[in-house]
């Protein structure tokens, strides 16, 4: 009897060494000060587009470099080869393995945080972690930039491969994501409201990346909602304006019921649906990850020079 008192009390003790190497993390979003603390047991990947500034500017010590151009894919869609996509379910999983993601990983995701791009390199990986069926997962909210505005310890050292996680999706989640389809379906009986993440100029047509659009503009019924807009302003660290703001701002906008947001490429119109999915506590907002690029190259008609 009191070797199996024994054995059980070892097995316990055991248990709660496991339980406290992980550090679930606390909402979308943790501050620097919570990082600090827990950086040793979470998942810290660090996204970005210029990946020499990982060592020319430093990055967090112990985080994983995340080469933006790596995150997405590209799909064919009606014929036409889009990029900017979700990856398939093999590719996000091949893709988090390499980085070192286990299935219990807690994972902070941070980015240079210098601008509203920068922040939704980051977003775009944590909707699809999202989508994924991977919850354990948060936004260094202002990034890089807020770390060391905090004056907190860097590291100058060349990225690093982890070993490899066993990382395997545990669900797709469809009522995440917004297919043209779906957006055709939305623009035709106005069962979702658009939103554009982009800016004014963009939204307008007066620019557009000729690159992956084949015309200016935006889609028919789309409202503009820039997401730079609910991240702070000037030239500190971009964090995310108060959860109490962006509800009232969301509401007043008519994005807290069914919403589609959408952008060039599914970029900025992940922050956009960070705010509101995550942020704002809609679950009804969808990222339509082909935008622009496959609403336009698929022969849908853009509006111009006109506000909705």
């Amino acid at each position: 009897m009191k070797t199996r008192t024994l054995i059980t009390a070892m097995a316990c003790a055991c248990l709660l060494l496991v339980q406290s190497a992980f550090a679930k993390v606390p909402g979308p979003l943790v501050d620097t000060a919570w990082l600090s603390a827990n950086k040793d047991n979470v998942l810290i990947l660090d996204v970005r587009k210029d990946t020499k500034s990982f060592t020319r500017e430093g990055h967090i010590p112990g985080s994983v470099l995340v080469p933006w151009k790596d995150v997405r894919s590209k799909k064919v869609v009606m014929g036409k080869t889009i990029s900017g996509m979700l990856p398939s379910r093999e590719q996000f999983n091949a893709l988090m393995q390499k980085l070192g993601a286990d299935n219990d990983s807690s994972i902070v995701i941070v980015t240079r945080g210098h601008n509203a791009p920068q922040v939704n390199f980051g977003t775009r990986l944590y909707w699809q972690l999202k989508y994924y069926g991977h919850d354990d997962v948060a936004m260094l909210d202002g990034g890089f930039a807020q770390w060391v505005k905090d004056k907190r310890k860097i590291s100058h050292e060349g990225a690093k491969a982890p070993a490899p996680g066993n990382f395997m999706a545990s669900a797709e989640r469809t009522e995440l994501l917004a297919t043209t389809a779906d957006v055709e379906k939305a623009v035709a009986d106005k069962s979702a409201t658009l939103f554009d993440a982009r800016g004014y100029d963009q939204y307008l047509g007066l620019f557009y990346k000729k690159k992956i659009l084949t015309e200016g503009g935006h889609i028919p019924g789309g409202k503009f909602a820039a997401a730079s807009t609910f991240l702070a302003h000037g030239n500190g660290p971009k964090t995310f304006a108060p959860t109490s703001l962006i509800k009232k701002s969301l509401a007043g906008l008519g994005a807290d019921q069914e919403a589609i947001t959408f952008c060039n490429t599914g970029h900025m119109a992940s922050g956009l649906w960070f705010v509101m999915h995550e942020l704002g506590g809609n679950d009804k907002a969808r990222l339509y990850d082909g935008s622009m690029h496959a609403w336009t190259t698929t022969g849908h008609p853009a509006v111009a020079m006109k506000p909705e």
